[in-house]
């Protein structure tokens, strides 16, 4: 995830005439989104039943809403999982988390859903440099480059050599020595590169998403041979739900493992088990990439970004709705220039250079922040966030919109369903592939109802 440089100014008051408040991180999941503004101000909006608002109540949010509770926090960074979210204090060396608590994915040593940010007390003093969110894991890289894992491990995508779900963060041992730059986390694996380029791959690898020649699970890191790579240093990773995007000290992207939609960009629907080059996009330098659940965004060093991949409900933002296996630019008004992107399961964000916010895709639950529950196929600019906003960054309080309802019991809210492979909400099964879409029969998972 990258952000940018904000304002030092520690102010909280985010409505009405002031300065403005740059969007310097924003950050996308499942169906809920979050924005960084400076002055360490955190907003939050779309789906809330598990609490991944932060709002302290179970209320969808249509608009961005201060997450006030963060105030003098001092948050540098931000990032969603799927239903889940943790924000980062450089000053206070403290991680937040907050969302649905299933498997542990909060890190506080329980499953409990929590609606206000928290801290996790075993990462308290440790000095975090990167946050990285999947579905149900997270980790956590330390300015030594020591990596930390906690969550769901069904698939080993933790690294622990087990498949044995932590409810606290633990050490990668795996790691020792090798001190890693960055981190990303799909839906069941994990990506890593190295301070010194090279790129490792764990958890499940059905579709050839950890880039090592074969669809075998890896309960530890293992690293991507260097010949898969043309000899080139990576200095950045991404993962969607079953593939993965890696980025060359040279600008050139590669990606693998599952494209049934076209998320991998070849121009093709075949799965690659090793990284394979993006042709298309030879000629430009890639300084960003974002993997969403079946789509994929990656922006170039001059601004322009593209899209490919699973697009039903316009996620890709080319103005339609058909998937595209190939790059297609996204255009902005004004050819405003992009600087920053975040996928979702079936949304995308981003920044322009104009200090605006756009959305785009799946809007049901408000996750595109423009006050209704609509579909875009085109970037919309959102209104609270954006310099070009009409509302002047009329930004809600926390308490905006909620309806009384605080709290509400898992029991009310989930079904528990032993024993059975439980289709996601909203998905309709793949012919001959249940396993893309459903849950390991062997776990007890709450549904909801």
């Amino acid at each position: 995830m990258e952000g940018r440089e904000g304002n030092a100014s520690s102010g909280a008051e985010v409505s009405g005439p002031g300065p403005v408040r740059r969007v310097v991180l924003i950050s996308a999941g499942a169906s809920h989104s979050v924005a960084l503004l400076s002055g360490h101000i955190v907003c939050s909006w779309g789906r809330g039943e598990d609490g991944q608002l932060g709002l302290g109540d179970a209320e969808d949010r249509l608009l961005p809403t201060h997450l006030s509770s963060l105030d003098g926090h001092g948050v540098v960074s931000v990032i969603c999982g799927a239903d889940h979210t943790i924000a980062l204090s450089e000053s206070r060396s403290e991680v937040y988390s907050w969302g649905w608590g299933d498997f542990g994915r909060l890190g506080h040593g329980n499953s409990s859903d929590v609606f206000t940010p928290q801290p996790v007390k075993a990462l308290h003093g440790v000095r975090i440099k990167q946050i990285a969110c999947g579905d149900s894991h997270c980790l956590a890289v330390n300015m030594d480059g020591e990596v930390h894992s906690w969550g769901r491990n069904q698939n080993g995508q933790l690294g622990l050599g087990s498949t044995e779900d932590s409810l606290l963060p633990q050490n990668i041992n795996a790691f020792k020595g090798v001190p890693v730059k960055m981190i990303a986390a799909g839906a069941e694996h994990t990506a890593a590169v190295t301070e010194n380029g090279e790129l490792y791959g764990w958890g499940w690898g059905c579709y050839g998403n950890l880039g090592l020649g074969d669809r075998n699970d890896r309960l530890v890191p293992e690293k991507v041979s260097a010949v898969h790579l043309q000899g080139e240093k990576m200095v950045m990773v991404a993962c969607g739900w079953r593939h993965t995007i890696s980025v060359s000290a040279s600008g050139t992207l590669y990606t693998f493992g599952w494209s049934k939609y076209g998320q991998l960009g070849h121009g093709d629907f075949e799965d690659h088990l090793v990284p394979h080059k993006l042709e298309a996009l030879q000629g430009s330098i890639i300084s960003q990439v974002s993997g969403g659940w079946r789509h994929t965004m990656a922006l170039t060093s001059d601004g322009k970004l593209y899209g490919w991949g699973w697009n039903k409900f316009g996620q890709v933002g080319v103005g339609d709705n058909i998937d595209h296996c190939a790059p297609v630019q996204v255009k902005f008004p004004d050819d405003q220039k992009v600087v920053l992107v975040s996928c979702g399961w079936r949304h995308t964000l981003a920044v322009s250079e104009q200090d605006n916010v756009f959305s785009w895709g799946r809007g049901t639950n408000g996750q595109l922040g423009h006050g209704e529950s609509v579909d875009r196929n085109v970037p919309k600019i959102i209104e609270a966030l954006s310099v070009d906003g009409s509302s002047g960054q009329q930004i809600e309080s926390s308490n905006a919109g909620a309806s009384g309802k605080i709290w509400v019991s898992p029991s009310e809210r989930y079904a528990i369903v032993p024993d059975e492979t439980v289709q996601l909400e909203g998905v309709v099964p793949d012919n001959g592939r249940g396993s893309d879409v459903s849950v390991p029969g062997n776990d007890i998972k709450r549904v909801r109802i």
